[in-house]
């Protein structure tokens, strides 16, 4: 018996009913352990883990035992008692409860414990199974998403996010589907990819590590992985309780909220695989591994080391399969669900980028370009806002006709946040009241436009005078500003 056994009728009684989203499941994470067997972990493996904490620690009691490696006191028990009989360890006090053990390593036991720290330096909680961390994945599968119109709507109420785009990007998450943003730099692409970890619901059981024959690879990741704790963890117990389930939980499991994993220009191939640390001895999983349950989110699609094609090749088949491989350092290749919803976000356009293989597994391409002038009003007295700052009467006027209007710069969402960051550095250096006027905007753009696009120098006499400064930059996309003002 596995320690994943799911009850598809608990797992619908846990279930948030709101807007039809995500399912929490009493299949991973929930159910209890109570024996070495029950953990589908070789017993070999649980005793060297015991015997690198105790290595590290010198003596050490159960309890400790219980808190580093997050196993129950009965399946602690059978190791000690076997690592005990094998004379590796020996017991220093036992007191009148069953966790009030002391033990030490023997000589024999601190030689095996050496030896195994060489091979493997992880010391951390036990691994669960390949076998139950696949189910746990489908258990609670991103793929259970749904959400409508009314749910969308609230989410985003607070943002200036254009409604019809909200509407499609939803329609793509219910579909199941990866959605493409494409479109020129500064248009909100990245903005609002980060912010669709708003539309999932419920909470993912993520592993602390999962053993694949016998190697450990570290999946939870509290850089990525927001765990419940204290009341909130507490309420969700109580609720799967109520259901039925048992009150021994797995403690190898985190509950956490579906992940939102990010991977920008940095992102290489080889990160794309589980990475061996040969010093270490274990490996990480990639970003998309520990994304499962979650969004991943591959930014700035095209300005990777590798090519745009050679990374559409490598995500055609987790995107046709929903499944990945990955193989071990020995040799040893394993398949691990595939359960993301992905998202690229893109300046390049897809169909010059990418070929029609990769391209017909996408379900959904946007294009996120210029916003309208009402959008773009919206943005800048929602920035003002958060620099505390106040607009004086006809500052945006100056900007949207003058500034936009003489460079024909497109409406990009980006500007005012940039340019009103430069008003508000140029207030708090000069002590000026933290009003947004003409004046400070025609500077801040002056600065902004002149780093981003430095004009070209001139010989003498054959062509502008030397310092000429162009006050906008040349754009390839014409806004539709001169219609609408």
């Amino acid at each position: 018996m596995t320690s994943m056994q799911t009850d598809s009728a608990s797992v619908a009684a846990t279930t948030p009913q709101n807007h039809g989203a995500g399912r929490v499941g009493v299949g991973a994470g929930v159910q209890p352990i109570r024996s070495v067997a029950d953990t589908g972990i070789p017993l070999a493996l649980l005793v060297d883990l015991v015997g690198k904490v105790s290595l590290q620690r010198g003596s050490i009691c159960m309890l400790d035992l219980m808190a580093v490696l997050k196993l129950p006191l009965s399946v602690l028990d059978e190791v000690v008692a076997f690592a005990v009989r094998e004379r590796l360890m020996e017991i220093t006090h036992r007191g009148a409860l069953d966790a009030d053990v002391s033990l030490r390593l023997t000589d024999a036991g601190t030689a095996r414990a050496r030896e195994s720290m060489a091979r493997c330096s992880y010391a951390g909680p036990a691994p669960v199974t390949l076998e139950d961390y696949v189910q746990a994945v489908h258990a609670v599968s991103v793929r259970h998403q749904h959400v409508n119109h009314a749910f969308v709507k609230d989410i985003f109420r607070d943002t200036t996010l254009d409604a019809r785009l909200l509407d499609e990007v939803a329609s793509s998450l219910n579909a199941g589907r990866p959605l493409m943003l494409f479109g020129p730099a500064g248009s909100g692409k990245t903005y609002l990819a980060e912010r669709l970890g708003l539309l999932l619901e419920g909470l993912v059981p993520v592993p602390f590590a999962v053993c694949v024959d016998s190697e450990i690879i570290q999946v939870f990741d509290p850089l990525i992985h927001e765990a419940l704790e204290g009341e909130t963890l507490a309420t969700v117990c109580a609720r799967i309780d109520a259901a039925g389930a048992p009150s021994v939980r797995d403690r190898r499991w985190q509950w956490c909220k579906r992940p939102v994993v990010v991977s920008g220009g940095e992102l290489t191939l080889d990160m794309l695989e589980v990475s061996f640390d040969a010093a270490a001895g274990f490996y990480q999983a990639p970003p998309h591994l520990k994304a499962n349950g979650g969004i991943y989110i591959i930014d700035d699609f095209g300005r990777q080391l590798a090519s745009p094609q050679a990374l559409a090749n490598r995500w055609i088949m987790p995107l046709d399969r929903n499944v990945d491989v990955y193989t071990l350092h020995t040799g040893q290749r394993f398949t691990v669900p595939f359960d993301v919803w992905t998202v690229f976000s893109s300046n390049l356009n897809p169909w010059e980028a990418c070929d029609e293989a990769f391209l017909r597994r996408l379900g959904c391409k946007l294009f996120v370009g210029p916003v309208d002038i009402a959008a773009y009003r919206r943005i800048f007295d929602a920035e003002c806002h958060r620099f505390g700052m106040s607009a004086e009467a006809g500052a945006f006027a100056y900007l949207a006709s003058t500034l936009h209007g003489r460079s024909s710069t497109p409406l990009m969402a980006c500007y005012p946040r940039d340019l009103l960051a430069l008003v508000d550095a140029e207030c708090r250096y000069k002590e000026y009241p933290k009003v947004v006027t003409a004046d400070r905007l025609d500077e801040a753009w002056r600065r902004y436009f002149d780093m981003t696009h430095r004009p070209r120098r001139h010989s003498a006499g054959t062509g502008p005078a030397h310092g000429h400064r162009r006050r906008g930059p040349r754009q390839t996309i014409r806004s539709s500003l001169r219609s609408t003002s």
